[in-house]
């Protein structure tokens, strides 16, 4: 073989290595991501027709039904009224979760904190519970019968139901917090290790103060990783389930259809309308990239120093 033939041959199983690693993951990606969209939009677009009776074989068949499934969807009070609740709850969430993630990083980089070590890992610590047990174990601390808290603030003469319909968005978004603080906190503040502490020393020797360093060298740096946190966030609450399903059997106040996905399950497993279920599904994954790359359009330039 010449010469030339030898390294053509080497450079065609060079250039192919890279494609046969991402192979594995490639196909999971069509087979776990890929088919199941495009098997969601398929049902979106279809609907049973139901002949005669509906009963005997081939009373019941599958049709294209078009757009009609993504007009009833769009056109139904129940899924506008779970947004508004969602924005609500997302609202709450965002300021305060990434609030607290913020000054936390902050402190735990300061150069006076004590219990570092510890004190990540306590804040981190409730990130690592599921959502579900975290939602029963808040949901029991909720029950006027059993709560601590109640019996707190009975004790301090204010009667509050935690599960009442005023009150049980906030006790949601409590769990929310609780459990998403540290892993933001967590991005945040590895951010700031990254940052050499030459950068922090010429300041202080310039005379800034440590709430100076932290307003005119942290924040800028941490930009970009709070856009990134807040983009992740406000993904978890557009697809927030987990909280209101597992309290709904605590209380009254929470409906089968509180928030956007609670609908669909609700269309999909209860009433067994996969079509319709479909099509909401669609729509609240079409709302939540709107949201999602709004928000980073808005804050591009800003955030990454990009022109437009």
């Amino acid at each position: 073989m010449s010469p030339r033939r030898t390294a053509g041959a080497r450079t065609h199983r060079a250039g192919a290595a890279p494609y046969l690693f991402l192979a594995p993951a490639m196909v999971l990606f069509v087979l776990f991501m890929a088919l199941p969209i495009a098997y969601t939009v398929y049902l979106s677009l279809h609907r049973t027709k139901v002949s005669g009776l509906g009963l005997g074989r081939g009373a019941k068949k599958e049709i294209f039904a078009g757009l009609e499934n993504y007009a009833s969807a769009l056109g139904d009070g129940e899924l506008w009224a779970g947004w508004a609740r969602v924005l609500v709850y997302g609202a709450l969430v965002l300021v305060v979760m990434l609030g607290l993630a913020l000054v936390f990083a902050l402190l735990l980089d300061s150069l006076h904190v004590r219990f570092a070590r510890f004190s990540r890992v306590a804040i981190f610590l409730p990130y690592a519970v599921p959502g579900v047990a975290a939602s029963l174990l808040w949901g029991f601390l909720y029950l006027p019968s059993l709560s601590p808290v109640n019996d707190a603030l009975s004790a301090l003469g204010a009667e509050v139901n935690l599960l009442g319909a005023g009150t049980v968005t906030f006790s949601m978004a409590n769990i929310a917090v609780w459990g998403g603080v540290g892993f933001n906190m967590l991005v945040l503040y590895t951010t700031l290790r990254a940052v050499p502490r030459e950068f922090y020393e010429a300041a202080r020797i310039d005379g800034a103060s440590e709430t100076q360093i932290a307003l005119r060298i942290k924040m800028p740096i941490l930009t970009p990783a709070i856009v990134l946190t807040t983009v992740f966030s406000v993904i978890a609450t557009a697809q927030v389930f987990t909280e209101p399903m597992t309290l709904r059997p605590l209380t009254n106040t929470i409906s089968t259809t509180w928030s956007p996905l609670m609908k669909v399950y609700r269309d999909a497993f209860v009433t067994g309308d996969l079509y319709s279920a479909a099509a909401t599904a669609v729509v609240i994954a079409a709302i939540s990239v709107v949201l999602s790359f709004g928000f980073l359009r808005l804050v591009r330039d800003r955030a990454f120093r990009e022109g437009s």
